[in-house]
Protein backbone atom coordinates (compact mmCIF):
# COMPACT_ATOMS: atom_id res chain seq x y z
CA UNK A 1 0.00 0.00 0.00
CA UNK A 2 2.42 2.29 0.67
CA UNK A 3 4.12 1.68 -2.21
CA UNK A 4 1.99 2.35 -4.92
CA UNK A 5 0.55 5.59 -2.55
CA UNK A 6 4.02 6.77 -2.66
CA UNK A 7 5.02 5.84 -5.85
CA UNK A 8 1.81 6.79 -7.33
CA UNK A 9 2.17 10.53 -6.18
CA UNK A 10 5.45 10.29 -7.51
CA UNK A 11 3.88 9.65 -10.91
CA UNK A 12 1.47 12.25 -10.36
CA UNK A 13 3.80 14.85 -9.70
CA UNK A 14 5.82 14.14 -12.42
CA UNK A 15 2.82 13.84 -15.27
CA UNK A 16 1.76 17.32 -13.65
CA UNK A 17 5.26 18.89 -13.85
CA UNK A 18 5.94 17.44 -17.04
CA UNK A 19 6.80 20.62 -18.74
CA UNK A 20 9.29 21.50 -15.71
CA UNK A 21 10.87 18.13 -15.48
CA UNK A 22 14.76 18.21 -16.33
CA UNK A 23 16.68 15.58 -18.10
CA UNK A 24 18.25 13.69 -15.11
CA UNK A 25 14.56 13.77 -13.46
CA UNK A 26 13.43 11.26 -15.41
CA UNK A 27 15.70 8.83 -14.12
CA UNK A 28 13.77 9.14 -10.48
CA UNK A 29 10.29 8.38 -12.58
CA UNK A 30 11.76 5.70 -13.97
CA UNK A 31 12.38 4.52 -10.64
CA UNK A 32 9.09 4.81 -9.40
CA UNK A 33 7.80 3.02 -12.26
CA UNK A 34 10.60 0.02 -11.28
CA UNK A 35 9.16 0.35 -7.60
CA UNK A 36 5.33 0.21 -8.31
CA UNK A 37 5.61 -2.30 -11.37
CA UNK A 38 7.31 -4.50 -8.83
CA UNK A 39 4.45 -3.93 -6.34
CA UNK A 40 1.83 -4.41 -8.87
CA UNK A 41 3.16 -7.56 -10.38
CA UNK A 42 4.22 -9.63 -7.50
CA UNK A 43 3.46 -8.48 -4.24
CA UNK A 44 -0.53 -9.98 -4.37
CA UNK A 45 0.46 -13.14 -5.56
CA UNK A 46 2.33 -13.51 -2.51
CA UNK A 47 0.30 -12.14 -0.16
CA UNK A 48 -2.17 -14.29 -1.27
CA UNK A 49 0.31 -17.15 -1.07
CA UNK A 50 1.18 -16.34 2.39
CA UNK A 51 -2.70 -16.68 3.53
CA UNK A 52 -2.73 -19.71 1.53
CA UNK A 53 0.66 -20.99 3.83
CA UNK A 54 1.61 -22.53 0.17
CA UNK A 55 2.50 -20.90 -3.02
CA UNK A 56 -0.12 -20.43 -5.44
CA UNK A 57 -0.46 -21.63 -9.09
CA UNK A 58 2.65 -23.97 -9.33
CA UNK A 59 5.68 -23.62 -11.66
CA UNK A 60 4.35 -20.76 -14.51
CA UNK A 61 2.78 -18.23 -11.60
CA UNK A 62 6.53 -18.95 -9.86
CA UNK A 63 8.33 -18.77 -13.03
CA UNK A 64 6.41 -15.27 -13.93
CA UNK A 65 7.28 -13.76 -10.09
CA UNK A 66 10.91 -14.41 -10.48
CA UNK A 67 10.85 -12.98 -13.63
CA UNK A 68 9.39 -10.06 -12.51
CA UNK A 69 11.41 -9.28 -9.23
CA UNK A 70 14.78 -10.07 -11.06
CA UNK A 71 13.15 -7.32 -13.87
CA UNK A 72 12.58 -4.68 -11.80
CA UNK A 73 15.31 -5.52 -9.19
CA UNK A 74 17.82 -4.81 -12.15
CA UNK A 75 16.10 -2.13 -13.74
CA UNK A 76 16.05 -0.25 -10.43
CA UNK A 77 19.79 -1.18 -9.60
CA UNK A 78 20.61 0.27 -13.01
CA UNK A 79 18.62 3.11 -12.88
CA UNK A 80 20.50 3.96 -9.29
CA UNK A 81 24.12 3.46 -11.11
CA UNK A 82 22.83 5.75 -13.68
CA UNK A 83 21.70 9.01 -10.83
CA UNK A 84 25.03 8.57 -9.72
CA UNK A 85 26.94 8.96 -12.87
CA UNK A 86 24.92 11.37 -13.84
CA UNK A 87 25.09 13.36 -11.03
CA UNK A 88 29.19 12.96 -10.68
CA UNK A 89 29.08 14.35 -14.52
CA UNK A 90 26.53 17.29 -13.71
CA UNK A 91 28.48 18.03 -10.35
CA UNK A 92 31.75 18.38 -12.50
CA UNK A 93 31.02 19.78 -15.39
CA UNK A 94 30.88 23.58 -16.34
CA UNK A 95 27.50 24.80 -16.31
CA UNK A 96 27.75 24.94 -20.16
CA UNK A 97 28.51 21.11 -20.34
CA UNK A 98 26.14 20.42 -18.10
CA UNK A 99 23.21 21.22 -20.05
CA UNK A 100 24.45 18.79 -22.66
CA UNK A 101 22.88 15.99 -20.84
CA UNK A 102 19.20 16.08 -22.80
CA UNK A 103 15.88 14.50 -22.65
CA UNK A 104 17.04 12.75 -25.16
CA UNK A 105 20.16 11.25 -24.04
CA UNK A 106 18.01 9.99 -20.62
CA UNK A 107 15.52 8.39 -22.68
CA UNK A 108 17.66 6.53 -24.69
CA UNK A 109 19.54 5.58 -21.34
CA UNK A 110 16.39 4.74 -19.73
CA UNK A 111 15.36 2.44 -22.66
CA UNK A 112 19.08 0.50 -22.60
CA UNK A 113 18.62 -0.30 -18.93
CA UNK A 114 15.40 -1.71 -19.54
CA UNK A 115 16.47 -3.79 -22.44
CA UNK A 116 19.45 -4.98 -20.46
CA UNK A 117 17.07 -6.18 -17.23
CA UNK A 118 14.93 -8.01 -19.96
CA UNK A 119 17.53 -9.67 -21.28
CA UNK A 120 18.79 -10.24 -17.96
CA UNK A 121 15.17 -11.39 -17.16
CA UNK A 122 15.11 -14.14 -19.83
CA UNK A 123 18.12 -15.42 -19.71
CA UNK A 124 17.02 -18.48 -17.37
CA UNK A 125 14.40 -19.01 -19.78
CA UNK A 126 16.61 -20.04 -22.64
CA UNK A 127 18.80 -22.56 -20.32
CA UNK A 128 21.20 -20.53 -18.86
CA UNK A 129 20.38 -20.13 -15.20
CA UNK A 130 17.20 -21.31 -13.34
CA UNK A 131 13.80 -19.84 -11.27
CA UNK A 132 12.49 -21.81 -8.63
CA UNK A 133 11.22 -21.29 -4.96
CA UNK A 134 12.41 -19.61 -2.09
CA UNK A 135 13.26 -22.28 1.02
CA UNK A 136 10.23 -20.45 2.86
CA UNK A 137 8.09 -21.98 -0.16
CA UNK A 138 5.58 -18.45 -0.41
CA UNK A 139 7.89 -16.45 -2.83
CA UNK A 140 9.97 -17.50 -5.84
CA UNK A 141 13.39 -16.62 -7.19
CA UNK A 142 16.69 -17.57 -8.86
CA UNK A 143 16.85 -21.02 -7.49
CA UNK A 144 20.39 -19.97 -5.70
CA UNK A 145 20.21 -23.62 -4.23
CA UNK A 146 20.58 -25.49 -7.73
CA UNK A 147 23.90 -23.56 -8.06
CA UNK A 148 26.77 -25.19 -5.98
CA UNK A 149 26.43 -28.67 -8.27
CA UNK A 150 25.73 -27.26 -11.37
CA UNK A 151 28.64 -25.20 -14.07
CA UNK A 152 25.91 -23.84 -15.91
CA UNK A 153 24.42 -22.27 -13.21
CA UNK A 154 27.35 -21.22 -11.22
CA UNK A 155 28.63 -19.12 -14.31
CA UNK A 156 25.21 -17.48 -14.69
CA UNK A 157 25.10 -16.19 -11.20
CA UNK A 158 28.88 -15.41 -11.25
CA UNK A 159 28.27 -13.12 -13.84
CA UNK A 160 25.02 -11.88 -12.56
CA UNK A 161 26.56 -11.17 -9.59
CA UNK A 162 29.47 -9.22 -11.42
CA UNK A 163 27.64 -7.27 -13.66
CA UNK A 164 24.40 -6.40 -12.33
CA UNK A 165 25.70 -6.08 -8.30
CA UNK A 166 28.95 -5.47 -7.84
CA UNK A 167 29.95 -3.44 -10.90
CA UNK A 168 26.92 -1.06 -10.25
CA UNK A 169 27.19 -1.34 -6.66
CA UNK A 170 30.95 0.07 -6.75
CA UNK A 171 30.10 2.50 -9.66
CA UNK A 172 27.56 4.62 -7.19
CA UNK A 173 30.19 4.40 -4.46
CA UNK A 174 32.88 5.74 -6.55
CA UNK A 175 30.41 8.32 -8.19
CA UNK A 176 29.25 9.64 -5.00
CA UNK A 177 32.70 9.44 -3.24
CA UNK A 178 34.17 11.82 -6.18
CA UNK A 179 30.97 13.94 -5.38
CA UNK A 180 31.68 14.40 -1.83
CA UNK A 181 35.16 15.55 -2.55
CA UNK A 182 34.75 17.83 -4.69
CA UNK A 183 31.68 19.36 -2.59
CA UNK A 184 34.31 19.39 0.48
CA UNK A 185 37.22 21.27 -1.44
CA UNK A 186 34.61 23.71 -3.08
CA UNK A 187 33.39 24.28 0.61
CA UNK A 188 36.97 24.73 2.03
CA UNK A 189 37.28 27.76 -0.49
CA UNK A 190 34.91 29.38 0.68
CA UNK A 191 35.56 30.71 4.17
CA UNK A 192 32.27 32.47 4.90
CA UNK A 193 29.45 29.92 5.18
CA UNK A 194 26.70 32.93 4.59
CA UNK A 195 28.57 33.19 1.28
CA UNK A 196 27.91 29.68 -0.26
CA UNK A 197 25.72 30.25 -3.72
CA UNK A 198 22.48 28.95 -3.46
CA UNK A 199 22.90 26.56 -6.48
CA UNK A 200 25.63 25.05 -4.20
CA UNK A 201 23.43 24.45 -1.13
CA UNK A 202 20.91 22.83 -3.71
CA UNK A 203 23.51 20.84 -5.08
CA UNK A 204 24.62 19.25 -2.06
CA UNK A 205 20.89 19.24 -1.16
CA UNK A 206 20.19 16.90 -4.34
CA UNK A 207 23.48 15.02 -4.06
CA UNK A 208 22.40 13.89 0.03
CA UNK A 209 18.85 12.93 -1.25
CA UNK A 210 20.55 10.81 -3.92
CA UNK A 211 22.98 9.02 -1.57
CA UNK A 212 19.81 8.21 0.59
CA UNK A 213 18.03 6.36 -1.92
CA UNK A 214 21.18 4.89 -3.04
CA UNK A 215 21.67 3.68 0.55
CA UNK A 216 18.39 2.86 1.48
CA UNK A 217 18.20 0.41 -1.57
CA UNK A 218 21.92 -1.49 -1.18
CA UNK A 219 21.07 -1.81 2.69
CA UNK A 220 17.94 -3.26 1.60
CA UNK A 221 18.93 -6.04 -0.27
CA UNK A 222 22.62 -6.71 1.24
CA UNK A 223 20.72 -9.15 3.98
CA UNK A 224 18.92 -10.70 1.13
CA UNK A 225 21.82 -11.39 -0.95
CA UNK A 226 24.22 -12.99 2.22
CA UNK A 227 21.86 -15.58 2.86
CA UNK A 228 20.98 -16.21 -1.27
CA UNK A 229 24.60 -16.27 -1.65
CA UNK A 230 25.11 -18.72 1.30
CA UNK A 231 22.60 -21.25 0.04
CA UNK A 232 25.09 -21.69 -3.21
CA UNK A 233 27.04 -23.27 -1.71
CA UNK A 234 25.46 -24.46 1.36
CA UNK A 235 22.12 -26.72 1.49
CA UNK A 236 18.95 -24.35 1.95
CA UNK A 237 18.11 -26.49 4.75
CA UNK A 238 20.82 -25.31 7.15
CA UNK A 239 19.36 -22.09 7.19
CA UNK A 240 15.77 -21.58 9.39
CA UNK A 241 12.55 -20.31 7.10
CA UNK A 242 12.17 -17.21 9.48
CA UNK A 243 16.20 -16.42 8.35
CA UNK A 244 15.35 -16.38 4.81
CA UNK A 245 11.98 -14.84 5.01
CA UNK A 246 12.93 -11.66 6.55
CA UNK A 247 15.55 -10.81 4.86
CA UNK A 248 13.02 -11.26 1.47
CA UNK A 249 10.61 -8.93 3.12
CA UNK A 250 13.24 -6.19 3.87
CA UNK A 251 14.20 -6.31 0.84
CA UNK A 252 10.84 -5.94 -0.97
CA UNK A 253 10.34 -2.73 1.37
CA UNK A 254 13.25 -1.18 -0.72
CA UNK A 255 10.21 0.00 -3.13
CA UNK A 256 8.10 2.33 -0.37
CA UNK A 257 11.39 4.26 1.16
CA UNK A 258 12.29 6.37 -2.19
CA UNK A 259 8.72 9.03 -1.69
CA UNK A 260 9.29 9.32 1.79
CA UNK A 261 12.90 10.48 1.44
CA UNK A 262 11.66 13.08 -1.67
CA UNK A 263 8.86 14.39 0.56
CA UNK A 264 11.19 15.27 3.43
CA UNK A 265 14.09 16.69 1.08
CA UNK A 266 11.43 18.77 -1.59
CA UNK A 267 9.33 21.59 -0.89
CA UNK A 268 7.84 20.84 -4.49
CA UNK A 269 6.95 17.51 -3.80
CA UNK A 270 5.54 17.89 -0.65
CA UNK A 271 2.77 21.00 -1.85
CA UNK A 272 2.15 18.72 -4.94
CA UNK A 273 0.86 15.85 -2.42
CA UNK A 274 -0.69 18.45 -0.64
CA UNK A 275 -3.04 19.12 -3.39
CA UNK A 276 -3.45 15.78 -4.29
CA UNK A 277 -4.88 15.79 -1.16
CA UNK A 278 -6.95 18.47 -1.02
CA UNK A 279 -8.21 16.90 -4.90
CA UNK A 280 -9.21 13.26 -2.91
CA UNK A 281 -10.97 15.38 -0.55
CA UNK A 282 -8.60 15.23 2.28
CA UNK A 283 -7.97 18.19 5.28
CA UNK A 284 -4.70 19.53 4.85
CA UNK A 285 -3.06 21.83 7.37
CA UNK A 286 -0.92 24.20 4.77
CA UNK A 287 1.97 25.90 6.70
CA UNK A 288 3.31 28.98 5.37
CA UNK A 289 3.90 30.39 1.55
CA UNK A 290 7.61 30.71 2.59
CA UNK A 291 7.61 26.75 3.70
CA UNK A 292 5.60 25.63 0.97
CA UNK A 293 6.80 27.31 -2.13
CA UNK A 294 10.02 26.78 -4.74
CA UNK A 295 11.60 28.14 -7.45
CA UNK A 296 9.83 26.77 -10.19
CA UNK A 297 13.56 26.99 -12.32
CA UNK A 298 14.63 24.42 -9.48
CA UNK A 299 14.85 20.68 -9.68
CA UNK A 300 11.66 19.06 -8.42
CA UNK A 301 12.93 15.84 -6.03
CA UNK A 302 15.85 14.36 -7.98
CA UNK A 303 19.32 14.60 -9.09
Amino acid sequence: ILTILGNSAVLATAVKRSSLLKSPELLTVNLAVADIGMALSMYPLAIASAWNHAWLGGDVSCVYYALMGFLFGVCSMMTLCAMAVIRFLVTNASKSNSNKITKNTVCILIAFIWLYSLLWAILPLVGWGYYGPEPFGISCTIAWSKFHNSSNGFSFILSMFLLCTVLPALTIVACYLGIAWKVHKAYQEIQNIDRIPSAAKLEKKLTLMAVLISVGFLSSWTPYAATSFWSIFNSSDSLQPVVTLLPCLFAKSSTAYNPFIYYVFSKTFRCEVKKLQCCCGWRVHYFSSDNSAENPVSTMWSG
